[in-house]
């Protein structure tokens, strides 16, 4: 079909990104360099190796699971379940992935108290992949034979230098679009179609002035929340955003992306078109329900959050671009840390969780964008009508936002410096603090991190 090839040309450009990460980019596993544009996927496996019941153990065994943010894992697992009644599952789902990984960390560090299987935001793969001893090594459970399957550069996200050790199988990524209330675009006259109203927000200088306007004609904030608009401006930085990739060393004060991100962001709290709400919080997701602002900045992955915050809004919501550009927040992988004692059974799940046909139906339920190019081309992924979208082919505008990002590096201290910056905001949010005074305070305590880390 015409429309799955203009797709999979559009996707191609997601393999020429290099390391992404919405939190924490990896570029140290590949030398910094972009290796994944000779990349030639071999067809997707849909069975992993060893699933049959000749293959099932004598004695029934429980994995236990750690998962991390809106995702339908634990659905995919109890239909593994059912396709293997030996193998059952302990689920551990957490929404704050700074705590999710120090849990992990924790565990590690005692000795007993980590899961079988651990879902790893790649903002933290630094972090565990420099504790490898830590972890089974996934090539010696069989990862090798799949491996042609997913994205090169995805996949050396979670490799050794060598190559040798393979931490983790790769789920998502994370291309960031404008998620938007139709209804809410028209009661302001604004073009309800995703191409018009990109169109009138593709300079961040215009949004700002719709932004405003909005805020103007029906008294509602515009965008969401203060950590999502930040982000979305940040994650456009060119090359590196608070870190050097040359050295490490702090260069967040003199990146002119980071403080445009910050400016910008206190430009919309003090004219009013940010909303008071807070990333996760019920209000927030309150807000998605009842119309209480125009628009979330996020990745492909927010599509299940807001599906599951806002179920009676289905509908209302369509996608458009973001403005000058587009970046790539998140990604994950399925590791198994030495403390499980199945480690075959646990493989064997996880190959299965993450093949061609489960990141299908990862996308369709929860906007996941797949690793696999396979189903780039694939009519059951391109042509694929969301209708909680209005029937929008949601696969078409994620590839377009894959297609304008930029390689970035985040480096290991990235999450903690992120924060000292969104805390800032929420000062001159909630405090009404001095916008330049926080800055500095936030500058501050990232350079503190860096000379201790």
């Amino acid at each position: 079909m015409k429309k799955g090839k203009h797709l999979a040309l559009t996707l191609s450009a997601i393999m020429l990104v290099g390391a992404l990460a919405g939190c924490g980019g990896n570029n140290t596993n590949n030398g910094g360099k972009n290796e994944a544009a000779g990349n030639t996927p071999a067809a997707a496996t849909d069975k992993p190796a060893a699933t049959d019941e000749a293959t099932e153990p004598a004695e029934k065994v429980e994995l236990s699971f750690w998962t991390l943010g809106n995702v339908n894992y634990e659905d995919l697992a109890k239909e593994y379940t059912k396709l293997h009644p030996n193998i059952t599952f302990k689920v551990q789902n957490t929404g704050d992935q700074t705590a999710h990984h120090n849990n992990l960390t924790t565990a590690l560090s005692a000795g007993s108290g980590a899961p079988d299987i651990f879902h790893l935001e790649i903002g933290f793969m630094e972090r565990f992949l420099s504790a490898q001893d830590k972890f089974y090594n996934l090539n010696d459970l069989g990862a090798k034979d799949i491996q042609a399957n997913y994205l090169d550069w995805k996949w050396k996200q979670a490799s050794s230098l060598d190559g040798s050790f393979q931490l983790g199988l790769p789920t998502d990524i994370g291309p960031t679009v404008v998620y938007y209330r139709t209804d809410l675009a028209e009661a302001a006259g604004l073009p309800s179609d995703p191409e018009g109203f990109g169109a009138a927000i593709d300079t961040w200088d215009k949004f700002a002035s719709v932004a405003k306007a909005f805020k103007e004609k029906t008294g509602k904030p515009f965008a969401d929340l203060t950590d999502l608009v930040y982000n979305a401006l940040r994650d456009q930085s060119a090359d590196e955003i608070y870190f050097s990739k040359a050295d490490g060393s702090f260069i967040g004060d003199t990146n002119p992306q980071v403080r445009k991100a910050y400016d910008f962001t206190v430009k919309g709290i003090q004219e009013g078109w940010i909303s008071n709400l807070m990333l996760w919080s019920p209000e927030w997701g309150q807000g998605m329900t009842e119309g209480g602002f125009a628009v979330v900045l996020g990745p492909a992955w927010m599509a299940g959050n807001i599906k599951s915050n806002a179920p009676d809004s289905s509908g209302k919501w369509q996608i458009a671009q973001l403005p000058e550009g587009a970046g790539n927040w998140g990604g994950s992988f399925f590791t198994l840390p030495k403390e499980g004692k199945h480690s075959k059974e646990a493989y064997e799940f996880i190959a299965w969780l993450d093949s061609k046909d489960s990141q299908l139906a990862s996308f369709k339920t929860k906007g996941l964008m797949p690793s696999i190019p396979a189903l780039y081309e694939d009519p059951a992924f391109v042509d694929f009508k969301d209708e909680f979208f209005a029937g929008q082919q949601t696969a078409v505008e994620y590839g377009k936002a894959a297609n304008r990002v930029k390689p970035v590096y985040y480096g290991p201290l990235h999450d903690q410096t992120d924060t000292f910056f969104k805390n800032a905001l929420k000062n001159v949010l909630e405090k009404k603090a001095d916008p330049n005074k926080e800055w500095d305070e936030a500058v501050k305590q990232a350079k503190t991190l860096a000379e201790r880390g």
